[in-house]
């Protein structure tokens, strides 16, 4: 399709269309957008989502050549001043394809430093951020690098996302076990396995930074606490903000994020930030995305704390025609409190019943609810990771209103599940 629209036009990767706020973002920004969707997802060309003015259909993991030279033909006939993704896995194409067609971005090279968690881990502490001690794993058989960690240890996949494959080893016993499994894991789920990182288990709390650099310039928006997962997998719970912390505490996470960037070579363009307290106090980067988080999560929490139109801004970056650099002061002052209680699998199976959703549709406290998973989906058990069955995108006055409620939906949701074999697997969410 050829469009004479006056608006500035993004190509977007791989952005589900059930999660609306980046569409909507770009509507209100005046941007259309050209929408490559998931090859696992059917979209109607008759009922697009917002600011979607075509459909470019091109699978980016399966032939990476053949879609480059797409976009480039694409590019050459009708020219777009931009190209973005929210899809961690595909943040290295899209920064080579912008550099490819001489577009706003990062670079490949930093690109695929943000992602691949070993470069990350070597780029930090070279700056003399706060690092774990760790060790690269090229092969399953280098297992006893680790060994000389202090244990407990987490190994991941060096090029994972979400919780895929994360599981800790308490002991040097079980690190080749350990090991074996999460490289498993990853080749079932990711088709190859570049590598592994092993690294030493940070004790405290985690926390996720939403960030929007331009310009070299890096601004935190906000500060969020995500639980405090012991593992041994490490399933995602909550994101709630503002993180009740002290000011000299927020001030040690805004240094060290901006000091990550710099170190990582982020100077454009939004990125989510997770990260430990170490003891309750030290910020320990876990891993910088070079994007918004969540495939959008991270915009309806950040919008919904600060009142900015966190992927409005993002998108104005991708397509150059953002206005004055972010600056670095302070955090934004909160007009609210935003979170995404992230139903948890609590078991494993095939699902018979997921309750309490619906109810929670018409709830006023809530936005969006958002479902992946459904009655007749097998859930596998951990390290592999399924998905989560749903997301509860929720704005509250205070931050302890937001607790309360968690509360509340941690006693209203329930999943109950039924294997293949006929043992019984229930989990209360």
């Amino acid at each position: 399709m050829t469009t004479d629209s006056p608006h500035p036009t993004l190509v977007l990767v791989y952005q589900r269309t059930s999660l609306p706020w980046i569409f909507e973002s770009a509507e209100r920004a005046g941007i259309d957008l050209v929408l490559v969707p998931r090859p696992d997802e059917a979209v109607s060309e008759d009922r697009l989502p917002p600011a979607v003015v075509d459909v470019l259909r091109l699978d980016i993991e399966a032939d990476r050549a053949g879609a480059l030279d797409a976009l480039r033909r694409r590019y050459e006939e009708n020219a777009f001043q931009g190209i973005v993704t929210l899809y961690d896995p595909a943040v290295p194409f899209v920064a080579e394809a912008a550099e490819l067609l001489g577009l706003p971005g990062i670079g490949r090279d930093v690109a695929l430093g943000a992602q691949d968690k070993r470069v990350m881990r070597e780029r930090l502490a070279a700056a003399g951020l706060n690092v774990p001690g760790f060790v690269r794993l090229d092969e399953p058989a280098d297992w006893e690098k680790a060994a000389r960690l202090t244990f407990p240890v987490v190994v991941k996949p060096a090029h994972g996302f979400s919780s895929l494959g994360v599981t800790k080893a308490e002991s040097r016993q079980r690190l080749k076990s350990v090991v074996d499994e999460v490289w498993r894991t990853s080749a079932s789920k990711l088709g190859q396995v570049d590598g592994l990182v092993v690294e030493e288990y940070l004790d405290g709390p985690e926390f996720a930074v939403e960030s929007l650099a331009h310009g070299g310039d890096v601004r935190i928006l906000t500060i969020g606490y995500k639980g405090d997962p012991q593992g041994p997998h490490f399933e995602e719970g909550v994101y709630r903000a503002p993180a009740a912390l002290p000011e000299t505490v927020q001030d040690d996470i805004r240094r060290e994020v901006i000091a990550a960037h710099k170190a990582l070579g982020i100077t454009d363009g939004p990125t989510h930030t997770e990260l430990r307290l170490r003891g309750g106090v030290t910020p320990y980067l876990l891993e910088m995305g070079a994007r918004i988080g969540g495939s959008g999560v991270s915009h309806y929490i950040a919008s919904g704390v600060t009142g900015i139109d966190f992927a409005a801004q993002a998108l104005r970056i991708a397509a150059g025609i953002a206005s004055e650099p972010p600056g670095s002061g302070p955090l934004p002052t909160p007009v609210g409190a935003a979170a995404n209680y992230i139903v948890p699998c609590g078991g494993y199976g095939r699902i018979t019943t997921i309750s309490g959703l619906d109810e929670l549709r018409d709830d006023p406290r809530v936005d969006h609810v958002v479902q992946m998973l459904f009655p007749g989906d097998v859930v596998r058990p951990y390290p592999d990771f399924t998905g989560y069955p749903a997301f509860v995108l929720s704005r509250h006055a205070s931050i302890a209103e937001t607790e309360e409620f968690h509360r509340f939906l941690e006693q209203a949701i329930r999943i109950e599940y039924a294997d293949d074999t006929d043992h019984s697997h229930e989990g209360q969410a």
